[in-house]
């Protein structure tokens, strides 16, 4: 997997050659991003997936509007449980470093978040008649995350991201890091 990942980085570094106007104020764009929220397997139990808005500051800096749908399972002796969580996030993505030409760069995001999480989809009594202590709840707080951004065409960017949330109001885990992939389109 690691050799993977590199070849796809020495791929996106050599592809430095585009010369357009990039990162101009104003500029909008729409992202996809999906990623998994654990190492854990398999992926289907433990993923995200988000869609947003961008829209470029000054300096290679972007506000970020966000709707995320992720899910994480718990076991507790034969039986899954799943916990979905919808969030919306908005914040600030700050331009770190990046090339001459702008077709590659880092970026550190400060988001704001406020959801919903859910347990076993609202069912509280498992069919052993185990009941779940777990409940419904609002979720808010916030994320830091850090992303590497280049330029595939001079509409699509690519993105690979680490990421982390803090979030209260849940009853299970408060920190939730995660790593994902996404594709931007400006328009």
């Amino acid at each position: 997997m690691n050799k993977y990942i590199v070849i796809l980085i020495i791929l996106i570094i050599s592809s430095t050659g585009l010369q357009a106007q990039r990162l101009i104020k104003g500029q909008k764009g729409f992202e996809i991003t999906a990623g998994l929220i654990s190492d854990k397997m398999p992926l289907h139990n433990y993923f995200y997936v988000q869609a947003g808005m961008t829209i470029n500051e000054k300096k290679g800096n972007y506000q970020l509007w966000m709707l995320e749908y992720s899910k994480k399972t718990h076991e507790f002796e034969n039986y899954v449980i799943p916990v979905e969580t919808y969030s919306a996030e908005w914040g600030y993505s700050f331009y770190l470093i990046g090339d001459w030409a702008k077709n590659i760069s880092l970026n550190l995001g400060v988001d704001g978040v406020v959801g919903y999480e859910s347990f076993n989809r609202g069912e509280d009594t498992l069919s052993n008649g185990a009941v779940i202590q777990n409940k419904d709840s609002f979720i808010y707080g916030g994320s830091l995350r850090l992303s590497l951004e280049t330029y595939l065409a001079d509409h699509f960017v690519f993105l690979l991201q680490g990421k982390t949330k803090a979030v209260w109001g849940t009853s299970v885990e408060r920190f939730r890091p995660s790593t994902g992939i996404g594709l931007r389109y400006i328009f």
